[in-house]
């Protein structure tokens, strides 16, 4: 059974591609090659050291680590956000409101700061967990250093990324498709294996390859687990080493990885379309029944909040009420929430316009040029922010010095590494619009300018949203990039927690901390009530 509907059999309309469409992708393209043009350069003055630098035991073993890393995460990742998503969009579960606020939120907790809270809950000994045991007998509780750590910590603060597009396909798609796989007599689950999960192929790939991504660049958590991977050798040789062309090496093989992983997804990425051949239809869609198994679907939403949300939170209240009963001084937070929102909604707004004439450009002009441009687009996000940033650095002061360190380059820096965030989810809103729709809207009289903000945009508003989400939130705990890029005296959230851990003022950093999470609750409630709106009209 196959209700998609196949591209041999509905040729796509559109056979010109949009100039404004090309000129976009390709100030997208051009803008990753900035950090890739600064590795080149530094890569080459390693000379003929290049072939011992990557044939070394250290580099294989770090690789290795790498990618097997990254594999678990995004396999875990993927599993827990398809359950979760597919509990909140389509089934009676009981608090599904609260819960999608709840389970998105682990996006805006800092990766180090939720790996530090894991680490003062379960580490072996001297963690909560262990004092609290401690009256049984039990003194000494499994690592979680290592490998159980770092895949634990990565999979709770990354799942988010596969949440939130599946979810914006979920409710995007049309319920009649599953109305009639029922009517055709197949039972629930067969019509969600062959036909609901086919259709959130693309939203999950999209999602997933976000998550690779983020376990590929992040250093917090690997470096809190003690686990060696590729980014924290890469950190290591900048920070400590004085010859930078090594770390510039080790970054290009990273790319290299990233561009393979980049191949294999485009290989396997399925060929049918995704929308229905009928004019379709905003009926709300009938929601399963969870019967007995509701209880279970609590425990799992609830497990997930609290490893992910809950204990971070609670960590970091600990270290705020401590730092308040021994006197502790805390900074003025208005200006700091003030920074961070207004750089993470400028940067958002830059990203979107951006990532919206890509997407569209992918999606309705398939082609090899335009699917080499995306591709090229996801390279920043893989790249370890310090290097990102360091590139920036050196080009800025050498070649553009009235832009060096000003508000403008550090947008930039955010667009180079966060843009595939939301051309990954406007992508997968647009394949379920059917283009004839958009033909049909030319035929009556309306230019593509005002067919894209009538018929397009108003239909692939969920993934707009969702994309924005996934930016903002990204953004405002973004710490290289606004450290090193950032004009002189501005400070954001992310900043002062980075500031407060590096100096032991565990209640200080707790404090932005707790702001920042704060704020990101606000945003990701806002964000979602206008996608349930979006998806009602």
């Amino acid at each position: 059974m196959n209700l998609l509907t196949s591209n041999s059999k509905l040729s796509n309309p559109l056979t010109h591609t949009s100039f404004p469409l090309v000129i976009a992708g390709i100030i997208i393209a051009l803008s990753m090659l900035v950090p890739l043009a600064y590795l080149v350069a530094r890569a080459s003055d390693a000379g003929p050291r290049i072939t011992n630098i990557l044939i070394s035991s250290r580099t294989l073993e770090v690789f290795a680590n790498s990618t097997v890393l990254v594999l678990v995460v995004t396999a875990l990742s993927a599993v827990i956000a398809v359950i979760a998503a597919f509990l909140t969009v389509k089934t009676d579960l009981p608090g599904k409101k609260f819960w999608s606020v709840i389970l998105t939120l682990p996006l805006a907790v800092p990766s180090f700061v939720g790996s530090f809270a894991l680490i003062a809950t379960f580490a072996p000994k001297g963690s909560a967990l262990q004092n609290l045991l401690a009256p049984l007998g039990i003194d000494v509780l499994p690592p979680i250093y290592g490998w159980p750590g770092v895949i634990l910590a990565l999979t709770l603060f990354s799942y988010p990324y596969v949440f939130l597009t599946t979810r914006s396909s979920l409710r995007g798609m049309d319920p009649a498709i599953e109305e009639v796989s029922r009517s055709l007599g197949y039972n629930i689950r067969s019509t969600l294996r062959h036909v609901t999960l086919p259709h959130l192929y693309p939203s999950i790939a999209a999602g997933s390859l976000l998550v690779a991504f983020y376990a590929l660049s992040d250093f917090g958590t690997p470096g809190l687990m003690r686990f060696d991977s590729f980014t924290r050798m890469i950190y290591v040789e900048y920070q400590l080493g004085f010859d930078r062309s090594s770390a510039a090496v080790l970054s290009l093989l990273l790319v290299t990885l990233v561009a393979v992983i980049l191949f294999f997804e485009h290989r396997v990425r399925s060929k049918a379309s995704y929308y229905s051949l009928g004019p379709g239809t905003k009926r709300q869609p009938v929601l399963l029944k969870l019967g007995r198994w509701k209880g279970v679907a609590l425990v799992f939403c609830g497990v997930i909040a609290t490893l992910a949300l809950f204990i971070p939170i609670g960590v970091m209240f600990y270290w705020f009420f401590q730092g308040v009963a021994v006197g502790e001084s805390y900074p003025n937070m208005g200006i700091i929430t003030f920074n961070t929102v207004y750089v993470a909604a400028l940067a958002t707004l830059v990203i979107v316009a951006f990532a919206l004439p890509m997407a569209l450009l992918v999606v309705r002009f398939p082609r090899k040029s335009t699917s080499v441009l995306e591709r090229i687009s996801y390279i920043g996000f893989a790249m370890p922010g310090i290097v990102v940033a360091l590139s920036l650095v050196s080009f800025g002061a050498n070649h553009l010095p009235m832009f060096y360190q000003s508000m403008g380059m550090l947008v930039f820096a955010y667009m180079v590494l966060f843009i595939p965030l939301s051309i990954g989810a406007i992508r997968s809103s647009l394949l379920q619009i059917n283009p004839r729709v958009e033909e049909a809207a030319r035929s009556l009289g309306l230019g593509q300018g005002r067919t894209l903000l009538t018929v397009t945009i108003p239909m692939a508003k969920t993934g707009l949203l969702a994309g924005a989400a996934l930016v903002i939130l990204t953004i405002m705990k973004e710490l290289p990039s606004t450290l090193l890029l950032s004009p002189i005296g501005f400070k954001t959230l992310a900043t002062q927690v980075w500031t407060g851990a590096e100096s032991a003022s565990f209640p200080y950093a707790a404090a932005s901390a707790l702001v920042l999470v704060a704020i990101s609750a606000i945003s990701v409630t806002i964000i979602l009530s206008q996608e349930r709106n979006a998806s009602r009209r």
